[in-house]
């Protein structure tokens, strides 16, 4: 039906066809993350879940984000006229909301070509069943899933760990790694290991010479195991080794910080640095964020679904993702399915229709030509440093102003004067005066319904006005 690689295309072709310059990562010296939402729809006569055979369908991409910063805890604003997050997952996500109200509005308005029918309760809608949508994201979401393992035959963005599995065999790690940020000096600054890493030989740049752990010595070798019971990332957190055989030298750190008064992280050197399946809030420069990660976030829509708690007002039933799809960079895909949904199995006592979804996760083997990496690979010894850009493009599929630029969680170019006035709200663009329409023509269509009904019981004294009434009311959720 459709494959990582059509995915991760059309997502890029449409963030260099359909996006402008506007907000985009200055070249050789910025880089971005991209994030999307892609509908998924048969050609005419199908279905997207049969069985007996491949079903052509359509694909389009219905919003899109970038964006790699959050906004820290003293920049947050009482008004709410500010943008708190504004990662690419969570501007993409927010875009889409706006889709899902365009469409809800085409709904009210009896247009045929709408993803929504009315539900089987008067004043609701549901989406159509054979529509699919596909997350994108162009790198691996910030926190619990970025929290890889990282084998020795890779290239190391920190100095692996050798385990002493003979004097401390129940040390506590993870076949999860993560974020390729230098988390060294949150180690212990004498141990053997930080030392040895202050005396690595340095580049220019400052940065470490990457090694090749090929040929390095091993450390003892792991306790025999019976494997049979275990899960892969179990077995990795047992022995070191992954099913494949290759050994587990260290985790990808992420920056995102678990929140305050739960759980936190070991911080132990090597792989053991991480605990996972923890909350965790977005890191911040100095300023700590009130944001929770995007793997948290993601976790919380495959159960609560995307439409958000207003358009649930409007709904029968939540919206939810079929897949997620992650472009080329380090990924697990057990660290993904731990993130997004296995750890919410045990939530329970939810409204009818919200459950927890166990979306399919794959990953593309195209890489975006504005992620870190790939810049970082153009940019080779060209002088000047590397940074994320600041400002967050959001795109919506609809007819009035589908393109929005912000930059710390302001519209690009608000100056200090501008704060705090109506046109310097990214909140407070085409959010209102979308819920307006969709009000009015929900009101107007229930209007006609209401004249429609009460002339019928003109005629058979089968409906009453009275009866046609809860047509003008929102049913409770």
């Amino acid at each position: 039906m459709w494959t990582a690689d059509e995915i991760a295309r059309l997502c890029y072709e449409h963030y260099g066809n359909r996006l402008p310059k506007q907000g985009k990562p200055e070249p050789n010296r910025e880089w971005t993350l991209l994030a999307a939402v892609v509908k998924i729809q048969p050609t005419a006569g199908q279905a997207c879940d049969r069985s007996d055979g491949p079903v052509q369908v359509t694909k389009e991409v219905v919003s899109m984000g970038t964006g790699t910063k959050c906004i820290g805890q003293s920049k947050m604003r009482k008004s709410g006229d500010i943008l708190n997050d504004s990662h690419a997952e969570v501007i993409a996500r927010r875009s889409f909301q706006r889709y899902l109200l365009h469409q809800l509005h085409l709904a009210a308005a009896l247009k045929e070509d709408s993803i929504f029918l009315p539900g089987s309760q008067r004043g609701l809608w549901k989406l159509r069943p054979d529509l699919l949508f596909v997350f994108f994201s162009s790198h691996t979401p910030c926190g619990d899933a970025s929290i890889i393992p990282m084998l020795e035959f890779e290239d190391q963005p920190c100095c692996p760990v050798s385990r002493d599995w003979a004097s401390n065999p129940s040390v506590e790690t993870n076949d999860n790694l993560e974020a390729p940020e230098d988390k060294r000096k949150c180690e212990d600054p004498e141990s053997p290991v930080t030392k040895k890493m202050r005396l690595e030989p340095r580049t220019p740049d400052g940065t470490a010479h990457r090694q090749s752990f090929g040929s390095q010595e091993r450390g003892p070798n792991p306790p025999n195991v019976n494997s049979s019971h275990l899960t892969a990332e179990e077995l990795a957190t047992v022995t070191g080794m992954t099913p494949s055989g290759a050994r587990v030298v260290d985790v990808y750190r992420t920056g995102a910080k678990c929140v305050p008064g739960g759980a936190g992280d070991s911080r132990k050197p090597g792989a053991a640095y991480h605990r996972v399946g923890l909350l965790r809030v977005k890191p911040g420069r100095g300023d700590r964020t009130c944001s929770m990660s995007c793997s948290d976030k993601l976790a919380r829509w495959n159960v609560l679904g995307c439409q958000g708690a207003l358009l649930m007002h409007f709904l029968e039933e939540p919206i939810y993702l079929s897949a997620v799809v992650i472009g080329k960079c380090p990924c697990s895909q057990e660290a993904m399915q731990r993130a997004l949904f296995g750890r919410c199995q045990n939530v329970s006592a939810l409204p009818e229709g919200f459950g927890v979804q166990e979306v399919k996760i794959q990953q593309s083997d195209l890489l975006f030509e504005q992620s870190r990496c790939a810049v970082q690979t153009k940019k080779a010894d060209s002088p000047g440093r590397l940074v994320p850009c600041g400002a967050a493009i959001s795109w919506s599929a609809v007819p009035e102003q589908p393109l929005d630029v912000t930059a710390n969680g302001f519209p690009q170019g608000t100056t200090k004067k501008g704060v705090g006035r109506p046109q310097a709200s990214a909140l407070l663009g085409p959010f209102p005066s979308a819920l307006h329409d969709l009000e009015y023509e929900l009101k107007t269509g229930m209007l006609e319904t209401l004249k429609i009904l009460v002339q019928h019981s003109k005629r058979s004294e089968s409906v009453t006005g009275r009866q046609a009434l809860p047509l003008l009311q929102t049913p409770p959720r």
